[in-house]
């Protein structure tokens, strides 16, 4: 992972002040980008300890579609609890605009388009298109949202690799890029999604590419004060840390296809992960970042 620990430095050694609608202010930069192979392991942050746990049942949420942050609390995954409704709905989650599209049939009526079975179909009837995109930017809510989406267009792409057998790659553009806390899960999260897809797929997974539009860290204030919400040591100390090796990921066989992810997600949490083993992580210990709502 020293690509991520060289976006670190990337940030912090050319990055600005500037404001935003946190009132936290962030060291900011704009453009990174880099790619990881996922044929040399699982890319899970070594530098200090992430839940997989937590990776998992997000983004079987995000593939599930479902909007109602219930079948998160039940595996005790708190990540969308402040955006959710009274109701204990997140109409801007990710995955009810990767299934759920707002669009229009022929005749004009409201309509709604599943994004990823789309794709995934495709996949299986043309996998070198060029048009495999899932977009979590719907403008009529993302204008208006509390939180639009951060990671807010993905695809996928097959190459072939030096012996002429299929890749399966993906390429996410974010356009906001919590530096500490975001972006090791997300790049975890969209690299599960790639190993998920390349075995609806039958195509082995390649690469995960990343573009930073907006990449940032969350400093104090110039005259010291809101201090708590600083991720710069704790940057800093990953810094002093060597990357270890990466996990390895197995998925359980019987997983084969997106109907099979609700079910899943309804099991206990024990259930849940013994489909996604993780064999070799070792990382250095947690490091605690406070989150700017």
């Amino acid at each position: 992972m020293e690509v991520y620990l060289k976006a670190v430095r990337e940030v912090l050694e050319k990055g600005t002040r500037k404001e935003n609608r946190t009132g936290v202010d962030t060291i900011s930069t704009f453009n990174i980008n880099y790619e990881i192979d996922l044929r040399e392991g699982f890319p899970l942050l070594t530098t200090k300890e992430i839940s997989w746990k937590n990776i998992v049942v997000e983004n079987l949420w995000f593939l599930s579609g479902d909007t109602h942050i219930g079948l998160l609390q039940k595996h005790k995954c708190k990540f969308w609890d402040p955006w959710a409704d009274g109701d204990g709905r997140v109409p801007s989650a990710y995955g009810n605009f990767w299934r759920h599209f707002p669009t229009h049939d022929a005749s004009g009526q409201a309509a709604h388009n599943d994004q990823l079975a789309w794709v995934l179909d495709e996949l299986k009837r043309n996998p070198m298109s060029r048009r495999l995109v899932v977009s979590a930017w719907a403008p009529g809510n993302a204008q208006t949202s509390r939180l639009p989406p951060c990671h807010c267009l993905f695809m996928f792409n097959v190459q072939l690799d030096r012996s002429g057998d299929p890749l399966l790659c993906l390429h996410l553009t974010q356009r906001s890029c919590d530096i500490a806390l975001g972006i090791p899960y997300n790049i975890a999260g969209y690299a599960l999604l790639l190993e998920l897809f390349s075995r609806f797929s039958g195509i082995r997974a390649g690469i995960f590419a990343h573009t930073l539009v907006d990449a940032h860290v969350y400093t104090k204030k110039p005259d010291g004060t809101m201090a708590e919400y600083d991720h710069v040591p704790g940057l800093e100390l990953q810094l002093t840390r060597a990357p270890r090796a990466l996990p390895r990921l197995d998925i359980d066989p019987n997983l084969r296809s997106l109907s099979d992810i609700k079910p899943l997600l309804e099991a206990s949490t024990e259930e849940v992960m013994r489909h996604f083993v993780l064999t070799g992580y070792d990382p250095h210990p947690a490091i605690t970042f406070k989150v700017a709502v």
